[in-house]
Protein backbone atom coordinates (compact mmCIF):
# COMPACT_ATOMS: atom_id res chain seq x y z
CA UNK A 1 0.00 0.00 0.00
CA UNK A 2 1.25 3.24 -0.98
CA UNK A 3 2.02 5.83 1.96
CA UNK A 4 0.09 8.64 1.59
CA UNK A 5 2.56 11.37 4.44
CA UNK A 6 6.08 11.79 5.43
CA UNK A 7 6.83 12.91 1.90
CA UNK A 8 5.61 10.07 -0.02
CA UNK A 9 3.16 10.47 -3.17
CA UNK A 10 0.43 8.85 -3.56
CA UNK A 11 -1.89 8.93 -6.68
CA UNK A 12 -0.78 11.39 -8.94
CA UNK A 13 -3.25 14.62 -8.76
CA UNK A 14 -4.17 16.03 -11.51
CA UNK A 15 -2.11 19.69 -12.98
CA UNK A 16 0.39 19.00 -10.16
CA UNK A 17 3.71 19.80 -11.78
CA UNK A 18 7.11 19.34 -10.07
CA UNK A 19 10.60 20.88 -10.78
CA UNK A 20 12.64 18.08 -11.25
CA UNK A 21 11.68 14.33 -11.32
CA UNK A 22 14.24 11.67 -10.67
CA UNK A 23 13.77 7.87 -11.67
CA UNK A 24 15.74 6.21 -9.49
CA UNK A 25 16.19 6.00 -5.73
CA UNK A 26 19.92 4.49 -5.37
CA UNK A 27 22.81 6.51 -4.15
CA UNK A 28 22.46 8.89 -7.17
CA UNK A 29 18.85 9.62 -7.22
CA UNK A 30 18.56 9.83 -3.12
CA UNK A 31 21.55 12.04 -3.17
CA UNK A 32 20.33 14.53 -5.73
CA UNK A 33 16.93 14.43 -4.06
CA UNK A 34 18.15 15.34 -0.51
CA UNK A 35 20.01 18.09 -1.71
CA UNK A 36 17.06 19.30 -3.97
CA UNK A 37 14.36 19.72 -1.61
CA UNK A 38 17.16 20.79 0.69
CA UNK A 39 17.04 23.83 -1.75
CA UNK A 40 13.34 24.10 -2.05
CA UNK A 41 12.86 22.56 -5.10
CA UNK A 42 9.72 20.43 -5.69
CA UNK A 43 11.19 17.45 -6.18
CA UNK A 44 9.94 14.12 -7.11
CA UNK A 45 11.23 10.41 -6.61
CA UNK A 46 10.15 7.91 -8.48
CA UNK A 47 11.55 4.27 -7.69
CA UNK A 48 10.13 0.97 -9.71
CA UNK A 49 11.30 -1.14 -6.59
CA UNK A 50 11.34 -0.35 -3.16
CA UNK A 51 14.09 0.00 0.03
CA UNK A 52 15.37 -2.21 1.40
CA UNK A 53 17.31 -3.86 -1.43
CA UNK A 54 20.33 -5.52 -2.15
CA UNK A 55 23.04 -3.61 -4.02
CA UNK A 56 26.85 -3.35 -4.68
CA UNK A 57 29.06 -1.12 -5.34
CA UNK A 58 30.49 -1.49 -1.47
CA UNK A 59 33.99 0.25 -1.36
CA UNK A 60 34.89 4.03 -1.04
CA UNK A 61 38.02 5.82 -1.54
CA UNK A 62 39.30 8.78 -0.42
CA UNK A 63 38.20 11.00 -2.98
CA UNK A 64 34.28 9.77 -2.34
CA UNK A 65 34.94 10.26 1.69
CA UNK A 66 36.11 14.45 0.17
CA UNK A 67 33.42 14.70 -2.34
CA UNK A 68 30.58 13.09 0.27
CA UNK A 69 31.86 16.08 2.72
CA UNK A 70 31.53 18.94 -0.23
CA UNK A 71 28.32 17.82 -0.87
CA UNK A 72 27.21 17.52 2.62
CA UNK A 73 28.57 21.09 3.20
CA UNK A 74 28.36 23.24 -0.46
CA UNK A 75 24.25 22.34 0.18
CA UNK A 76 23.70 22.02 3.42
CA UNK A 77 22.92 18.64 3.83
CA UNK A 78 25.21 17.08 6.97
CA UNK A 79 23.60 13.74 6.91
CA UNK A 80 25.45 13.20 3.43
CA UNK A 81 28.61 13.41 5.75
CA UNK A 82 27.90 10.42 7.42
CA UNK A 83 28.81 8.04 4.78
CA UNK A 84 32.30 9.85 4.72
CA UNK A 85 33.80 8.04 7.63
CA UNK A 86 33.43 4.57 8.99
CA UNK A 87 32.95 5.92 13.06
CA UNK A 88 29.72 8.11 11.06
CA UNK A 89 28.36 5.74 9.61
CA UNK A 90 28.17 3.28 12.61
CA UNK A 91 26.94 5.73 14.48
CA UNK A 92 24.43 7.28 12.24
CA UNK A 93 22.91 4.34 10.57
CA UNK A 94 23.83 1.11 12.93
CA UNK A 95 26.87 -1.46 13.59
CA UNK A 96 27.08 -3.26 9.93
CA UNK A 97 29.72 -1.76 8.19
CA UNK A 98 32.85 -3.18 7.17
CA UNK A 99 35.77 -0.70 8.17
CA UNK A 100 38.27 -0.17 4.98
CA UNK A 101 41.82 0.72 6.13
CA UNK A 102 43.66 0.22 2.60
CA UNK A 103 43.49 -1.05 -1.00
CA UNK A 104 45.07 -4.74 -1.26
CA UNK A 105 46.42 -6.47 -4.21
CA UNK A 106 47.60 -9.72 -4.55
CA UNK A 107 48.91 -11.31 -7.58
CA UNK A 108 47.95 -14.75 -8.26
CA UNK A 109 49.44 -17.26 -10.84
CA UNK A 110 47.81 -20.67 -11.97
CA UNK A 111 48.93 -24.03 -10.09
CA UNK A 112 51.39 -21.95 -7.65
CA UNK A 113 50.83 -20.52 -3.69
CA UNK A 114 50.71 -16.78 -3.77
CA UNK A 115 54.01 -15.21 -4.04
CA UNK A 116 54.37 -12.79 -0.78
CA UNK A 117 56.97 -10.90 -3.10
CA UNK A 118 53.97 -9.96 -5.66
CA UNK A 119 51.46 -8.06 -3.81
CA UNK A 120 50.77 -3.93 -2.85
CA UNK A 121 48.59 -2.29 -0.56
CA UNK A 122 48.02 1.31 -0.56
CA UNK A 123 46.67 2.35 3.35
CA UNK A 124 45.57 5.55 4.80
CA UNK A 125 46.99 7.23 7.90
CA UNK A 126 44.11 6.63 10.46
CA UNK A 127 46.04 9.70 12.63
CA UNK A 128 45.16 11.87 9.45
CA UNK A 129 42.24 11.13 8.05
CA UNK A 130 38.74 9.68 8.67
CA UNK A 131 38.64 5.61 7.90
CA UNK A 132 36.53 4.80 5.38
CA UNK A 133 33.59 2.35 5.53
CA UNK A 134 32.76 -0.85 3.52
CA UNK A 135 28.96 0.31 2.63
CA UNK A 136 26.30 -2.08 3.63
CA UNK A 137 24.59 -0.74 0.72
CA UNK A 138 21.12 -1.69 1.35
CA UNK A 139 21.53 -0.26 4.46
CA UNK A 140 23.02 3.45 3.07
CA UNK A 141 21.10 3.57 0.41
CA UNK A 142 17.57 3.28 2.51
CA UNK A 143 19.62 5.91 4.88
CA UNK A 144 19.76 8.77 2.27
CA UNK A 145 16.38 7.73 0.73
CA UNK A 146 14.79 8.56 3.96
CA UNK A 147 17.37 12.45 4.45
CA UNK A 148 15.46 13.07 1.21
CA UNK A 149 11.89 12.31 2.10
CA UNK A 150 12.83 14.23 5.20
CA UNK A 151 13.69 17.09 3.35
CA UNK A 152 10.69 17.19 1.51
CA UNK A 153 11.35 15.30 -1.71
CA UNK A 154 7.92 13.64 -3.00
CA UNK A 155 8.91 9.86 -3.17
CA UNK A 156 6.84 6.80 -4.95
CA UNK A 157 8.41 2.96 -4.60
CA UNK A 158 7.24 0.51 -6.53
CA UNK A 159 6.40 2.94 -9.86
CA UNK A 160 6.90 1.30 -12.90
CA UNK A 161 7.23 3.76 -15.98
CA UNK A 162 5.96 2.62 -19.07
CA UNK A 163 6.32 5.74 -20.98
CA UNK A 164 7.86 9.23 -21.44
CA UNK A 165 6.84 12.10 -23.09
CA UNK A 166 8.58 15.25 -23.39
CA UNK A 167 7.09 18.34 -24.94
CA UNK A 168 8.38 22.32 -24.80
CA UNK A 169 7.52 23.11 -21.12
CA UNK A 170 8.48 19.49 -19.52
CA UNK A 171 7.93 15.97 -19.45
CA UNK A 172 4.98 13.46 -18.80
CA UNK A 173 5.73 10.27 -16.82
CA UNK A 174 3.44 7.30 -17.26
CA UNK A 175 2.93 4.25 -14.90
CA UNK A 176 0.60 1.45 -14.82
CA UNK A 177 -1.25 3.12 -12.22
CA UNK A 178 -0.90 6.75 -13.15
CA UNK A 179 1.21 9.78 -14.39
CA UNK A 180 3.40 12.59 -13.23
CA UNK A 181 4.36 16.02 -14.40
CA UNK A 182 7.56 17.84 -14.11
CA UNK A 183 9.66 21.05 -15.86
CA UNK A 184 13.01 18.38 -15.48
CA UNK A 185 13.95 14.77 -15.37
CA UNK A 186 17.30 13.12 -14.12
CA UNK A 187 17.74 9.20 -14.87
CA UNK A 188 18.98 7.56 -12.13
CA UNK A 189 18.06 4.44 -12.87
CA UNK A 190 20.50 2.73 -14.16
CA UNK A 191 21.47 0.09 -16.87
CA UNK A 192 17.94 -0.12 -18.06
CA UNK A 193 17.22 3.37 -18.19
CA UNK A 194 13.85 4.85 -19.47
CA UNK A 195 15.80 8.06 -21.21
CA UNK A 196 18.51 5.53 -22.56
CA UNK A 197 16.01 3.78 -24.52
CA UNK A 198 13.39 6.59 -25.31
CA UNK A 199 16.38 8.18 -27.00
CA UNK A 200 18.51 5.27 -28.33
CA UNK A 201 21.80 6.77 -26.45
CA UNK A 202 23.36 2.92 -25.85
CA UNK A 203 26.40 3.13 -28.08
CA UNK A 204 26.60 -0.51 -30.21
CA UNK A 205 28.96 -1.43 -30.02
CA UNK A 206 30.02 -0.20 -26.68
CA UNK A 207 32.89 2.73 -27.19
CA UNK A 208 35.12 1.01 -24.29
CA UNK A 209 37.90 -1.06 -24.79
CA UNK A 210 37.58 -2.81 -21.45
CA UNK A 211 35.76 -6.00 -21.42
CA UNK A 212 34.27 -8.03 -18.39
CA UNK A 213 32.02 -10.32 -16.85
CA UNK A 214 31.07 -10.68 -13.44
CA UNK A 215 29.27 -13.31 -10.99
CA UNK A 216 28.88 -11.90 -6.89
CA UNK A 217 26.85 -12.56 -3.98
CA UNK A 218 27.01 -12.08 -0.13
CA UNK A 219 28.70 -14.41 1.87
CA UNK A 220 29.16 -15.98 5.41
CA UNK A 221 31.50 -18.43 6.89
CA UNK A 222 34.77 -16.98 4.73
CA UNK A 223 38.15 -17.41 5.76
CA UNK A 224 39.80 -13.68 6.31
CA UNK A 225 42.50 -13.29 4.10
CA UNK A 226 45.17 -13.11 6.46
CA UNK A 227 45.07 -16.84 7.61
CA UNK A 228 45.74 -18.21 4.65
CA UNK A 229 49.20 -16.18 4.92
CA UNK A 230 50.11 -17.16 8.91
CA UNK A 231 53.08 -19.31 7.90
CA UNK A 232 55.03 -16.11 6.41
CA UNK A 233 57.50 -14.44 7.88
CA UNK A 234 56.53 -10.73 9.43
CA UNK A 235 58.85 -9.15 6.76
CA UNK A 236 56.11 -10.65 4.59
CA UNK A 237 52.53 -9.42 5.89
CA UNK A 238 51.30 -6.04 5.23
CA UNK A 239 51.57 -2.97 7.80
CA UNK A 240 48.18 -3.18 7.85
CA UNK A 241 45.60 -6.82 7.67
CA UNK A 242 44.90 -7.47 4.90
CA UNK A 243 41.14 -7.57 5.61
CA UNK A 244 40.77 -4.79 7.12
CA UNK A 245 40.60 -3.34 4.07
CA UNK A 246 39.38 -4.33 0.39
CA UNK A 247 41.23 -7.22 -1.13
CA UNK A 248 41.45 -7.80 -4.72
CA UNK A 249 42.97 -10.93 -5.52
CA UNK A 250 44.30 -10.61 -9.42
CA UNK A 251 45.17 -12.80 -12.35
CA UNK A 252 46.10 -12.60 -15.93
CA UNK A 253 42.54 -11.01 -17.48
CA UNK A 254 40.45 -11.53 -13.87
CA UNK A 255 40.27 -11.06 -10.17
CA UNK A 256 38.10 -11.60 -7.30
CA UNK A 257 36.90 -8.72 -4.22
CA UNK A 258 36.77 -9.60 -0.69
CA UNK A 259 34.72 -7.08 0.98
CA UNK A 260 34.42 -7.70 4.84
CA UNK A 261 31.45 -6.09 6.96
CA UNK A 262 32.26 -8.78 9.29
CA UNK A 263 36.07 -7.00 9.73
CA UNK A 264 35.78 -4.78 13.18
CA UNK A 265 35.18 -5.51 17.02
CA UNK A 266 31.87 -2.77 16.63
CA UNK A 267 30.07 -4.34 13.55
CA UNK A 268 27.29 -7.19 14.03
CA UNK A 269 27.35 -7.41 10.42
CA UNK A 270 28.25 -11.79 9.60
CA UNK A 271 28.38 -10.80 5.90
CA UNK A 272 31.36 -10.27 3.61
CA UNK A 273 30.71 -9.03 0.22
CA UNK A 274 32.83 -11.70 -2.59
CA UNK A 275 32.57 -11.46 -6.12
CA UNK A 276 34.73 -12.58 -9.38
CA UNK A 277 35.42 -10.08 -12.99
CA UNK A 278 37.19 -11.62 -15.26
CA UNK A 279 37.57 -10.86 -19.17
CA UNK A 280 34.70 -13.09 -21.21
CA UNK A 281 37.06 -12.94 -24.14
CA UNK A 282 39.63 -15.33 -21.86
CA UNK A 283 36.59 -16.91 -19.95
CA UNK A 284 33.96 -17.43 -21.57
CA UNK A 285 30.57 -17.26 -19.63
CA UNK A 286 29.39 -20.82 -19.62
CA UNK A 287 26.25 -22.61 -21.11
CA UNK A 288 24.23 -25.14 -17.91
CA UNK A 289 26.70 -23.81 -15.41
CA UNK A 290 25.21 -21.94 -12.32
CA UNK A 291 26.43 -19.18 -11.62
CA UNK A 292 27.65 -20.40 -7.85
CA UNK A 293 30.16 -23.01 -9.58
CA UNK A 294 30.81 -20.95 -12.33
CA UNK A 295 32.75 -18.41 -9.82
CA UNK A 296 34.52 -21.69 -7.90
CA UNK A 297 35.83 -22.80 -11.45
CA UNK A 298 37.19 -19.23 -11.83
CA UNK A 299 39.07 -19.75 -8.47
CA UNK A 300 39.88 -23.48 -8.60
CA UNK A 301 43.01 -23.10 -10.71
CA UNK A 302 44.44 -20.83 -7.98
CA UNK A 303 45.27 -22.22 -4.71
CA UNK A 304 45.19 -19.54 -2.37
CA UNK A 305 42.31 -17.89 -3.59
CA UNK A 306 40.43 -21.37 -3.69
CA UNK A 307 41.56 -21.78 0.10
CA UNK A 308 39.77 -18.43 0.93
CA UNK A 309 36.45 -19.16 -0.79
CA UNK A 310 36.61 -22.81 0.12
CA UNK A 311 34.37 -22.36 3.14
CA UNK A 312 32.14 -19.74 2.31
CA UNK A 313 28.24 -19.96 2.25
CA UNK A 314 25.95 -18.00 -0.14
CA UNK A 315 22.76 -16.10 1.74
CA UNK A 316 21.07 -15.17 -1.19
CA UNK A 317 20.92 -16.14 -4.80
CA UNK A 318 23.94 -15.73 -6.89
CA UNK A 319 24.25 -12.49 -9.77
CA UNK A 320 25.60 -13.31 -12.74
CA UNK A 321 25.90 -10.96 -15.83
CA UNK A 322 27.14 -10.56 -19.47
CA UNK A 323 29.67 -8.32 -20.39
CA UNK A 324 29.48 -4.68 -17.92
CA UNK A 325 30.39 -2.41 -19.99
CA UNK A 326 27.78 -0.43 -21.90
CA UNK A 327 28.42 3.30 -23.14
CA UNK A 328 26.11 6.50 -23.82
CA UNK A 329 26.49 9.04 -26.73
CA UNK A 330 25.70 11.73 -24.65
CA UNK A 331 24.36 11.93 -20.88
CA UNK A 332 22.79 15.39 -21.22
CA UNK A 333 19.51 17.00 -23.58
CA UNK A 334 16.47 19.61 -23.25
CA UNK A 335 14.88 18.63 -19.80
CA UNK A 336 16.84 15.75 -19.14
CA UNK A 337 20.44 14.10 -17.70
CA UNK A 338 21.42 10.63 -17.42
CA UNK A 339 23.20 10.37 -14.17
CA UNK A 340 25.99 7.73 -13.13
CA UNK A 341 25.01 4.11 -13.90
CA UNK A 342 21.97 4.88 -16.25
CA UNK A 343 24.75 6.19 -18.63
CA UNK A 344 27.48 4.14 -18.10
CA UNK A 345 29.41 1.34 -16.46
CA UNK A 346 33.29 -0.10 -16.68
CA UNK A 347 34.04 -2.35 -13.38
CA UNK A 348 34.26 -2.23 -10.19
CA UNK A 349 37.88 -2.20 -9.91
CA UNK A 350 39.75 0.72 -8.30
CA UNK A 351 35.84 1.33 -6.83
CA UNK A 352 35.11 4.49 -8.68
CA UNK A 353 31.20 4.20 -8.82
CA UNK A 354 30.28 6.15 -6.25
CA UNK A 355 33.33 8.30 -6.56
CA UNK A 356 32.26 9.24 -10.20
CA UNK A 357 28.75 9.67 -9.06
CA UNK A 358 29.35 12.34 -6.46
CA UNK A 359 31.66 14.13 -8.72
CA UNK A 360 29.16 14.21 -11.01
CA UNK A 361 26.34 15.64 -8.13
CA UNK A 362 28.70 18.61 -7.90
CA UNK A 363 28.60 19.87 -10.85
CA UNK A 364 25.01 18.92 -11.45
CA UNK A 365 23.36 19.99 -8.92
CA UNK A 366 24.56 23.78 -8.79
CA UNK A 367 23.30 23.88 -12.40
CA UNK A 368 19.92 23.06 -11.56
CA UNK A 369 19.39 24.69 -9.01
CA UNK A 370 20.11 27.56 -11.23
CA UNK A 371 17.84 26.12 -13.66
CA UNK A 372 15.01 25.61 -11.92
CA UNK A 373 15.68 29.40 -11.10
CA UNK A 374 15.68 30.82 -14.56
CA UNK A 375 13.24 28.20 -16.28
CA UNK A 376 16.28 27.34 -18.52
CA UNK A 377 16.66 23.63 -19.00
CA UNK A 378 18.47 23.61 -22.09
CA UNK A 379 20.88 20.89 -23.25
CA UNK A 380 23.14 23.38 -23.49
CA UNK A 381 23.37 24.63 -20.01
CA UNK A 382 24.20 20.55 -18.72
CA UNK A 383 27.22 20.30 -21.28
CA UNK A 384 29.82 20.88 -19.03
CA UNK A 385 28.37 17.67 -16.49
CA UNK A 386 27.79 15.56 -19.93
CA UNK A 387 31.50 16.20 -20.87
CA UNK A 388 32.85 15.41 -17.13
CA UNK A 389 30.99 12.12 -16.61
CA UNK A 390 32.11 10.95 -20.65
CA UNK A 391 35.57 11.97 -18.93
CA UNK A 392 35.53 9.93 -16.20
CA UNK A 393 34.12 6.71 -18.20
CA UNK A 394 36.54 7.33 -20.48
CA UNK A 395 39.67 7.57 -17.98
CA UNK A 396 38.61 4.98 -15.57
CA UNK A 397 38.01 2.78 -18.91
CA UNK A 398 41.49 3.18 -20.17
CA UNK A 399 42.67 2.68 -16.34
CA UNK A 400 40.98 -0.55 -15.94
CA UNK A 401 41.79 -2.14 -18.97
CA UNK A 402 45.38 -1.17 -18.10
CA UNK A 403 45.71 -2.99 -15.12
CA UNK A 404 43.47 -6.03 -16.57
CA UNK A 405 46.75 -5.98 -19.21
CA UNK A 406 49.29 -5.61 -16.89
CA UNK A 407 48.74 -8.52 -14.42
CA UNK A 408 50.74 -10.89 -16.98
CA UNK A 409 53.77 -9.22 -15.36
CA UNK A 410 54.21 -8.06 -11.59
CA UNK A 411 56.56 -5.36 -12.21
CA UNK A 412 54.50 -3.73 -14.89
CA UNK A 413 51.37 -4.08 -12.60
CA UNK A 414 53.48 -2.36 -9.94
CA UNK A 415 54.27 0.62 -12.01
CA UNK A 416 50.13 0.84 -12.90
CA UNK A 417 49.28 0.83 -9.11
CA UNK A 418 51.89 3.83 -8.52
CA UNK A 419 50.61 5.77 -11.27
CA UNK A 420 46.92 5.58 -10.12
CA UNK A 421 47.80 5.92 -6.07
CA UNK A 422 49.38 9.09 -6.91
CA UNK A 423 46.64 10.39 -9.70
CA UNK A 424 44.45 9.51 -6.94
CA UNK A 425 45.77 11.16 -4.40
CA UNK A 426 46.57 14.39 -5.76
CA UNK A 427 43.39 14.75 -7.06
CA UNK A 428 42.39 14.38 -3.52
CA UNK A 429 44.46 16.70 -2.10
CA UNK A 430 43.16 18.82 -4.85
CA UNK A 431 39.61 18.79 -3.65
CA UNK A 432 40.27 18.65 -0.36
CA UNK A 433 42.23 21.93 -0.61
CA UNK A 434 38.85 23.36 -2.07
CA UNK A 435 37.08 22.61 0.52
CA UNK A 436 39.45 23.98 3.18
CA UNK A 437 38.73 26.91 1.51
CA UNK A 438 35.27 26.96 1.43
CA UNK A 439 35.17 26.62 5.19
CA UNK A 440 36.97 29.25 5.24
CA UNK A 441 35.09 31.98 3.74
CA UNK A 442 31.53 30.24 1.95
CA UNK A 443 32.88 31.43 -1.70
CA UNK A 444 31.80 28.15 -4.05
CA UNK A 445 33.86 29.70 -6.40
CA UNK A 446 36.66 27.47 -4.82
CA UNK A 447 34.85 24.42 -6.40
CA UNK A 448 33.39 26.13 -9.61
CA UNK A 449 37.11 27.24 -10.31
CA UNK A 450 38.04 23.31 -10.19
CA UNK A 451 35.93 22.72 -13.28
CA UNK A 452 37.68 24.43 -15.90
CA UNK A 453 40.48 21.58 -16.37
CA UNK A 454 41.85 20.60 -20.39
CA UNK A 455 41.50 16.46 -19.02
CA UNK A 456 38.03 16.17 -17.57
CA UNK A 457 37.47 12.63 -16.08
CA UNK A 458 41.32 12.01 -15.12
CA UNK A 459 42.20 11.54 -11.21
CA UNK A 460 44.57 14.99 -11.41
CA UNK A 461 42.64 16.61 -14.15
CA UNK A 462 44.77 20.04 -14.93
CA UNK A 463 48.28 18.68 -14.88
CA UNK A 464 50.13 18.22 -17.99
CA UNK A 465 52.80 16.22 -16.56
CA UNK A 466 50.48 13.27 -15.22
CA UNK A 467 48.08 13.45 -18.41
CA UNK A 468 51.15 12.37 -20.40
CA UNK A 469 52.29 10.12 -17.98
CA UNK A 470 49.08 8.73 -17.71
CA UNK A 471 48.53 8.20 -21.69
CA UNK A 472 52.05 6.86 -21.73
CA UNK A 473 50.80 3.80 -18.77
CA UNK A 474 48.17 3.52 -21.12
CA UNK A 475 50.32 3.59 -24.52
CA UNK A 476 52.62 0.72 -22.77
CA UNK A 477 49.88 -1.88 -21.35
CA UNK A 478 48.08 -1.50 -24.95
CA UNK A 479 51.01 -2.53 -27.16
CA UNK A 480 52.02 -5.17 -24.22
CA UNK A 481 48.79 -6.42 -25.51
CA UNK A 482 49.53 -5.88 -29.05
CA UNK A 483 52.92 -8.23 -28.55
CA UNK A 484 54.57 -5.58 -29.70
CA UNK A 485 56.49 -4.37 -26.51
CA UNK A 486 57.54 -7.05 -23.59
CA UNK A 487 55.97 -6.39 -20.29
CA UNK A 488 59.72 -6.11 -19.04
CA UNK A 489 60.36 -3.39 -21.06
CA UNK A 490 57.09 -1.21 -20.68
CA UNK A 491 57.31 -2.04 -16.65
CA UNK A 492 61.23 -0.17 -17.20
CA UNK A 493 59.75 2.78 -19.33
CA UNK A 494 57.22 3.34 -16.67
CA UNK A 495 59.83 3.52 -13.84
CA UNK A 496 61.89 5.92 -15.60
CA UNK A 497 59.34 8.02 -16.18
CA UNK A 498 58.09 8.12 -12.36
CA UNK A 499 61.72 9.02 -11.13
CA UNK A 500 62.38 11.50 -13.60
CA UNK A 501 58.91 13.32 -13.24
CA UNK A 502 59.47 16.14 -10.39
CA UNK A 503 55.36 15.93 -10.05
CA UNK A 504 55.74 12.72 -8.10
CA UNK A 505 57.13 12.35 -4.85
CA UNK A 506 61.02 10.12 -4.24
CA UNK A 507 61.79 8.42 -1.40
CA UNK A 508 57.98 7.94 -0.73
CA UNK A 509 57.18 4.40 -2.66
CA UNK A 510 55.15 5.95 -5.35
CA UNK A 511 58.34 6.29 -7.43
CA UNK A 512 60.16 2.94 -6.51
CA UNK A 513 59.63 -0.65 -7.65
CA UNK A 514 60.95 -2.40 -4.38
CA UNK A 515 58.52 -0.91 -2.47
CA UNK A 516 55.21 -3.02 -2.02
CA UNK A 517 53.66 -1.02 0.55
CA UNK A 518 52.56 2.73 0.26
CA UNK A 519 51.82 3.27 4.20
CA UNK A 520 51.98 7.03 4.92
CA UNK A 521 52.23 7.76 8.38
CA UNK A 522 52.69 11.90 9.86
CA UNK A 523 56.45 11.58 10.09
CA UNK A 524 56.41 9.94 6.04
CA UNK A 525 53.79 13.18 5.49
CA UNK A 526 56.55 15.69 6.77
CA UNK A 527 59.15 14.22 4.96
CA UNK A 528 57.12 14.71 2.09
CA UNK A 529 56.47 18.70 2.79
CA UNK A 530 60.31 19.10 3.18
CA UNK A 531 60.23 17.32 -0.46
CA UNK A 532 57.80 19.38 -1.74
CA UNK A 533 59.35 22.40 -0.84
CA UNK A 534 62.67 22.07 -2.54
CA UNK A 535 62.02 19.44 -5.42
CA UNK A 536 58.60 19.16 -6.44
CA UNK A 537 57.20 21.49 -9.51
CA UNK A 538 55.42 24.48 -8.69
CA UNK A 539 51.77 22.76 -8.65
CA UNK A 540 52.64 19.63 -6.76
CA UNK A 541 54.93 21.97 -4.36
CA UNK A 542 51.22 24.18 -3.85
CA UNK A 543 49.04 21.17 -3.55
CA UNK A 544 51.18 19.69 -0.56
CA UNK A 545 52.03 22.35 1.16
CA UNK A 546 48.88 23.75 1.54
CA UNK A 547 47.49 20.32 2.48
CA UNK A 548 50.41 20.01 5.14
CA UNK A 549 50.00 23.20 6.70
CA UNK A 550 46.23 21.92 7.19
CA UNK A 551 47.14 18.37 8.45
CA UNK A 552 49.61 20.31 11.51
CA UNK A 553 46.49 22.04 11.86
CA UNK A 554 44.07 19.27 12.53
CA UNK A 555 46.84 17.54 14.89
CA UNK A 556 47.35 20.49 16.90
CA UNK A 557 43.73 20.68 17.56
CA UNK A 558 43.30 16.62 17.43
CA UNK A 559 40.78 16.50 14.34
CA UNK A 560 41.45 14.69 11.08
CA UNK A 561 41.65 16.23 8.00
CA UNK A 562 39.54 14.13 5.48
Amino acid sequence: MQQQASGTAGTPREKETYDVAILGSGVAGSLLGAILARKGVKTLLLDAGSHPRFAIGESTIPFTLVSLRTLAERYDVPEIAHLASFTETTRAIGPRFGVKRHFGFLLHHEGAPQNPREVNEFSTPPQLLHEAAHLFRQDTDSYLFHVAVKYGCRARQNFFVTDIDFDGSGVTLAGRDGEYRARYLVDASGFRSPVAEKFGLREDPCRFRHHSRSVWNHVVGLTPTDRLFDHLPESHRPPVPWYEGTVHHMFERGWAWVIGFNNNKWSRNPLCSVGMTVDPRRFPKPEGVSPEEDFRRLAEPFPDIARQFEGMRPVREWTSTGRLQYSSSRTAGDRWFLLSHAAGFIDPLFSRGLSNTTEALNLLAWRLLRAVRDDDFSGERFAPVDRLQQGLFDHNDTLVNSAFISWCDYDLWSAVFRIWAWGANAGVYRMQAALTKFRGDGRDSHFTDLEEVPYPGLYWPDHDGFAELYETMVKQCEAVEAGTVKAADAADLLYERLLAADFVPKHFGYAEREVRFLNPRPKTLLRMVRWAATDADPVVRRLILHNGREVMKARLKGSKLF
